[in-house]
């Protein structure tokens, strides 16, 4: 690294210091209130699953929590590329998450929202591969989501109660 860029780096570093920034997991920062305290809703689906276990494995999990994640989820499949045979191979996996965070004592509505988006798998292998690959879809679909909320939460975790 260059003596130049190594002042840059570093006058950046001081000039956030300077304006009150604040890391949201760092030492007083806001989202530090999210960490261990969001008790998600029990799954009942594999994509549920995925969602609680990659909140978790961001958020850790909350024993017995301060905030309710309940969450509602919509999976859709497009075809996207079919063969001159009329073989589809390759299809479009389209997510959608509603989410409302609620305060357990009170039962009152903090902060809600949707996060949407796609992924997509190939068809054109074997039985058993398209349905690894659509498996594979799905985690990586959820994983998208789930750090979609979890963003979004960590952006308000200021407004919420303490």
């Amino acid at each position: 690294m260059s003596s130049f860029n190594r002042r840059l780096f570093l006058l950046s570093g001081a000039a956030l210091a300077g304006c009150g920034f604040t890391p949201a997991y760092g030492p007083g920062g806001a989202a530090t209130r999210l960490q261990n305290a969001v008790l998600v809703d029990e799954p009942d689906s594999r994509p549920g699953y995925l969602l609680t276990r990659r909140f978790e494995e961001r958020l850790g999990r909350a024993n017995p929590g301060r905030y309710a994640l309940s969450y509602s989820i919509v999976i859709t499949e497009n075809a996207i590329a079919i063969s001159s045979n009329n073989v589809i191979t390759r299809y479009n996996m389209l997510g959608k998450v509603t989410f409302a965070l609620r305060d357990i004592d009170t039962d009152k509505v903090l902060t809600s929202g949707k996060a949407d988006s796609f992924t997509s798998y190939s068809a054109s292998g074997t039985t058993v591969a398209t349905q690894a690959a659509k498996r594979d879809a799905e985690a990586r679909l959820m994983t998208i989501l789930t750090d979609m909320i979890i963003t979004r939460l960590t952006a308000e975790a200021g407004t919420l109660p303490a």
